[in-house]
């Protein structure tokens, strides 16, 4: 073995080390770049003249204008939570599902569908669902392994649905176009939440007690009041999402552009929100409070966040690129390329083995960090081995499918951790743990289907994509 290539997979399993010990991803990046750009300029095996390119990808980096969409959605997701408009979505679906066994849960599966095509961020929706969903759960009777399952399955679409941080990020490093990412994304993400809601529908009336309807009295808002809190709490949602995606889908503006739309568009919701509880009160509503949640301290927590994930993302990706230079320049992204386009059975050999190293670095890693280790390893095998841009398209949901499996694989997936940190005492954390199983499950079906039927990745693509 060439000297070089050796060294390039000694320094790849340095980083695997570290951050399997909990170094920080970043650092773990950039400082075995660093040393092995040492010992490769000792041993003659890298040119420290090759890093002369370094700035010039960081500077196509941060002016790259897909990667602009990462804050706005951000943002956009953040106003929704703070504002209460998710509590109030969550209050008004589950009165209108409520009378059917299971139906809190299948509201809580479309709610967090919703918020997590808002929010585009796992650990927003899954918290944010914990929070307003799971004492509700609790106290209507529900089986907590139901209950907790709904909520970090569902939150977990925030990985695969539109406009997902995840699929920005992908879209970016597997050089495929966004606009064909989001398209190819949609029907499979649907399709998972529909699988999660008859699930949860489902398996209440075959097992009695498991999801109970909601009793009479717990249902606060009925008739014009639960009509007219539909009209005001869940259509202006639905419209601000359906209208981002459709600016995005059919050419009219870019993400970025959408997404500061977006952000516009989640500000305006909040004002009209409170505007409506005030005239409700004026009119002797006695369900309803006044309360203004967007408060100057509310505005910073949701600024605030959004720069915190912005600069960990930008701060990846210039640590990775540092990382992906050195492994290039050692000679290891061509030996590792060689490796996977030799794997037998061609592209289907190539996507068992990707997917099996996805869902083993997920159970582990944030997706941040699988998107900018195993990318850069992949792509030269995916061109080598003749991938079109439409078959990276359905490789690429396939990872974000498979990337929801890993996160609540219990026992260290991080949507579980997520919900462990906000569920009430007396769920266990072992419930939370046989909760998800069954969705897990639901997920390997989804996949498998996605798998065998690339057709169906094609169709959403061709449904929301305009031709010519």
């Amino acid at each position: 073995m060439d000297l070089g290539v050796a060294l390039s997979l000694i320094m790849f399993a340095i980083f695997i080390g570290l951050i399997l010990i909990g170094y920080n991803v970043a650092f773990s990046f950039a400082s075995t770049a660093l040393l092995f750009s040492f010992i490769g300029d000792l041993t003659n095996t890298f040119d420290p003249g090759s890093l002369n390119v370094l700035p010039g990808r960081w500077f196509g980096a941060v002016s790259d204008s897909t990667l602009l969409a990462v804050p706005f959605f951000v943002l956009m997701g953040a106003i929704l939570e703070r504002s209460g408009l998710a509590e109030r979505l969550l209050n008004a679906i589950g009165m209108l599902l409520g009378p059917i066994k299971g139906g809190v849960a299948a509201a809580v599966v479309l709610v967090g569908t919703l918020l997590a095509a808002a929010t585009g961020v796992v650990a927003a929706t899954v918290i944010v669902m914990g929070l307003l969903s799971l004492p509700t759960m609790v106290r209507l009777g529900y089986d907590h392994k139901l209950a907790t399952g709904v909520i970090i399955a569902s939150g977990t679409l925030a990985q695969l649905l539109p406009p997902s941080l995840v699929l920005i990020l992908l879209a970016s490093q597997m050089e495929v176009g966004i606009l064909g990412l989001f398209a190819g994304a949609l029907l499979p993400g649907l399709m998972l939440s529909f699988l999660y809601a008859a699930y949860a529908v489902g398996i209440s009336y075959a097992r009695p007690g498991v999801g109970p309807a909601m009793a009479a009295e717990e249902r606060t808002l009925s008739g014009r009041l639960l009509a007219l809190e539909i009209l005001f709490s869940v259509v202006p949602i639905l419209v601000l999402i359906i209208g981002v995606l459709t600016a995005i889908f059919q050419g009219i503006a870019t993400p970025s552009e959408s997404g500061a739309v977006g952000v516009f568009g989640a500000l305006i919701l909040a004002v009209l929100a409170y505007q409506f509880d005030k005239m409700l009160e004026r009119r002797g509503a006695s369900h309803v409070t006044p309360r203004w949640r967007l408060t100057p301290k509310a505005l910073r927590e949701a600024a605030r966040s959004t720069a915190n994930i912005s600069i960990l993302v930008m701060t990846l990706l210039f640590a990775s690129s540092f990382f992906s230079l050195m492994f290039l320049q050692l000679g290891g992204s061509d030996a590792t390329a060689d490796f996977l386009a030799s794997i037998g059975g061609g592209k289907t050999g190539f996507v068992i083995v990707a997917m099996i190293a996805v869902f083993l670095l997920g159970i582990n890693l944030e997706f941040l960090e699988i998107t900018f280790i195993v990318v850069p390893i992949f792509l030269p095998a995916m061109d080598a081995l003749g991938f079109t841009v439409q078959e990276k398209i359905w490789f690429t949901v396939l990872m974000a499918v498979n990337l929801n499996i890993a996160f609540i694989s219990p026992p260290v997936g991080f949507s579980l951790f997520y919900l462990q940190s906000v569920a009430p005492p007396e769920v266990k954390t072992a419930d939370i743990h046989k909760g998800a199983l069954p969705f897990m499950a639901l997920q390997g079906v989804a996949l498998v289907i996605l798998g065998l039927f690339p057709e169906i990745v094609e169709a959403s693509f061709n449904l929301f994509v305009p031709s010519g």
